[in-house]
């Protein structure tokens, strides 16, 4: 009896070491996959191996040490064409993180303290708009805009800001009903000392981890896209514009398919190992679990 007692408090002392090392490791190896693609963009808007519109090239080549991963069929550097398409995901990525972040939960805080009518309307055209593919809704705007890369942006991140805000107007009503905010209200703070000083401290955890998660969905977004001829016009080709003008020569030259989908499924998996590592450090219900 007394063995047994004395073992219990070891196994519990045991898991927290091992669920915190987990977590360490999450982000650890999310932190390095979003870094390298992170480094790559960097580097492509101080040097390239090439110009964008350089087509010297033999048409395409199998990688050498003049075309370190080939040349596509118009004869321009792969590895070239796939740096720009790092910058230009991660640019897609932020920007419309940022805009449908700022949209979103801006409508998610107004909804929270509308009166009742204004805020069921707002939620039925949030659930209106989410019942929308992000990809669709990105499709409209980029086609009443024209393809550019602002216009990617743009209408991603009009389509996830209908996402954020549904979340953030859950949680802030979720944080309206507690006895604190009654509290601070008897003590006559107003909505904008409410929102800074109690709504969005409570809220900004689960806020951040869903716009990294927002973010995967972006750049796959923004790559569709470019698939469909919506995104980035040439010569900065978008990963997404690779693989639609690789798909023709993929038996002849697979190097030209295969790349930009493996950077693609790396960013993606990056962000979202990230964005779980910080759901892990933000809910304080999920530190101890094993």
């Amino acid at each position: 009896m007394s063995g047994d007692a004395a073992s219990t408090p070891v196994l519990r002392a045991d898991r927290r070491p091992r669920s915190a090392g987990r977590r360490s490791a999450t982000l650890l190896v999310g932190g390095v996959l979003v870094g390298v693609i992170l480094v790559t963009a960097l580097v492509s808007f101080f040097w390239l191996p090439y110009a964008p519109s350089d087509i010297s090239g033999a048409r395409l080549a199998r990688p050498s040490a003049a075309h370190w991963a080939g040349t596509d069929k118009l004869g321009r550097d792969l590895l070239t064409q796939l740096m720009i398409g790092a910058r230009i995901a991660l640019e897609v990525g932020a920007g419309s993180v940022l805009l449908g972040g700022v949209i979103g939960v801006a409508l998610g805080l107004a909804a929270a303290f509308a009166q009742r009518w204004l805020d069921d309307s707002l939620s039925a055209l949030l659930d209106v708009l989410i019942a929308f593919p992000t990809l669709l809704v990105a499709m409209l705007v980029v086609a009443a805009s024209g393809a550019s890369l602002g216009s990617a942006i743009l209408a991603i991140g009009l389509a996830m800001s209908a996402v954020v805000a549904r979340l953030t107007r859950i949680l802030a009503k979720r944080v309206l009903s507690l006895d604190f905010i009654t509290a601070a209200r008897v003590s006559g703070t107003r909505w904008p000392g409410l929102v800074l000083q109690h709504v969005l401290p409570n809220i900004w955890p689960t806020v951040v981890v869903n716009l990294a998660l927002q973010f995967g969905l972006a750049v796959l977004a923004e790559a569709s896209l470019s698939y469909l001829g919506l995104g980035s016009p040439p010569p900065n080709a978008s990963w997404g514009s690779i693989l639609q003008q690789a798909q023709g020569t993929v038996l002849v030259a697979p190097i030209g398919a295969v790349a930009p989908g493996i950077l693609l499924v790396v960013l993606v998996i990056g962000v979202n190992l990230v964005a779980d590592g910080l759901r892990d450090i933000g809910d304080p219900t999920r530190r101890g679990r094993s």
